[in-house]
C-alpha cells in the first residue's frame, strides 16, 4: 500500500509542479491532455494502494470504522485523507481534460486550480499521516524518529518523479530533462535519508530487556520453552521468522535497486531520450522500494518478542 500511494502522490506533485513551472515561464507547459493522463495514472496508483490495504484486514467489511478515531489516531486520519485526495486528483484530471486553464475565469479553470491546490495539500497531509502511523509508536525505537516521516516523503517523491519523467518523455519531451534531474535529486536525497536511518538504528540501545519483559530481575535468564507447542498469534504476527542472512540480503537488494541503479538508468534514459530506459528505472526502483518497505517493517524489534522468543 505505502509504495503504491507514495508513487501516486509523488507523481501528482510532479504534475502540479510542471503546471506551475509552465505558468511562470520556467519550463514548457505540459498541456491539458498530458496533465489529465498523468492525473488518472496517479489516481490508479492511489486506488491500487487502497485495494492493497484491505488484504491485511481480518474483517474488511468493518474498514469504515477505521475513521472513527480521527482525533487521536494517525491511521484514522490517513483513512480520511486518502479518499479525499483521490477525489481531488480526479477533479483535477477532469478539469484538465475539459480545458484546464484555457480561460482564467471559466468553470474548468476554476475547478482545476482549486482541485490542484487541495490535492497538493492533501498529498503532503497523506505523507504525514502515513509516516506518523509508525513514527508515533514510541516503543518501536526503529520507527520513532523524524527520519521515518522524511523517508516516506522522499521515497514517494523519488518514485513519483521517476514515473513523471517517463510520462513526459512519452508525451511532453520538453519537460523530461528538468524532471529527470529532479528525480535523480529526490533519489539521492532518499538514499541519504535511508542511510541515516540505518546508521541510527544500528546504534540503538534497546529500552526493553528480557528482565523488564518477564519481570524477573535475575541478571542471567535463559528461555527454555514458550509454553505453546505449535506457536501462537504472538509468534506469527509480530515476527517475520527469517534468518539474519535473509534480512541482510533484502537490505542489499533495496539499497541497490531502490537508489543507485535507478539513477544510472535515469541518466542513460535522459542522455539517449529512451522511454525504455526510463521505464526500467521506474520499475526497478519500485521493486527496490517494495524490498525497502519490507525491511522497514522487519527491522523493527517489537518488545513483545523478548517474551515470546521460541516455541517449545
Amino acid at each position: 500500500m505505502t509504495t503504491l500511494i507514495g508513487a501516486g502522490q509523488g507523481l501528482f506533485l510532479a504534475l502540479y509542479s510542471a503546471e506551475i513551472l509552465g505558468l511562470i515561464g520556467l519550463a514548457a507547459e505540459p498541456g491539458n491532455r498530458v496533465q489529465a493522463l498523468g492525473s488518472m495514472i496517479s489516481l490508479v496508483f492511489l486506488v491500487l494502494g487502497l485495494i492493497a490495504s484491505f488484504f491485511h484486514l481480518g474483517h474488511p467489511e468493518r474498514a469504515w470504522r477505521a475513521a472513527a478515531m480521527w482525533r487521536t489516531s494517525w491511521l484514522s486520519r490517513e483513512v480520511i485523507v486518502m479518499p479525499a485526495l483521490m477525489a481531488a486528483v480526479f477533479a483535477y484530471g477532469v478539469g484538465q481534460y475539459l480545458g484546464g486553464h484555457g480561460a482564467p475565469d471559466s468553470a474548468p479553470a476554476l475547478l482545476t486550480t482549486a482541485a490542484g491546490i487541495v490535492a497538493v495539500v492533501l498529498c503532503i497531509a497523506l505523507f504525514i499521516c502515513t509516516g506518523m502511523i509508525y513514527a508515533c509508536i514510541k516503543f518501536m525505537q526503529e520507527w520513532a524518529t523524524p527520519l521515518t516521516l522524511i523517508n516516506y516523503f522522499l521515497m514517494g517523491c523519488a518514485s513519483g518523479f521517476t514515473l513523471a519523467t517517463l510520462l513526459f518523455m512519452a508525451a511532453a519531451p520538453g519537460l523530461t530533462r528538468i524532471f529527470g534531474i529532479a528525480a535523480v535529486v529526490f533519489t539521492l536525497a532518499a538514499l541519504a535519508g535511508r542511510l541515516a536511518s540505518l546508521y541510527r538504528n544500528a546504534r540503538i540501545k534497546p529500552k526493553s530487556t528480557l528482565q523488564s519483559a518477564t519481570g524477573i530481575r535475575h541478571p542471567r535468564i535463559v528461555q527454555k520453552a514458550q509454553g505453546a507447542m505449535g506457536g501462537s498469534f504472538n509468534t506469527r504476527e509480530f515476527f517475520h521468522g527469517k534468518k539474519p542472512a535473509f534480512i541482510r540480503s533484502v537490505k542489499t537488494i533495496f539499497l541497490v535497486l531502490g537508489f543507485p541503479l535507478p539513477i544510472v538508468l535515469l541518466t542513460v534514459g535522459l542522455l539517449t531520450a529512451s522511454v525504455a530506459w526510463l521505464a526500467a528505472a521506474f520499475v526497478l526502483q519500485y521493486v527496490g522500494l517494495v524490498f525497502e518497505r519490507w525491511f522497514f517493517f522487519a527491522q523493527a524489534n517489537h518488545p513483545q518478542n523478548l517474551y515470546y522468543q521460541q516455541i517449545s
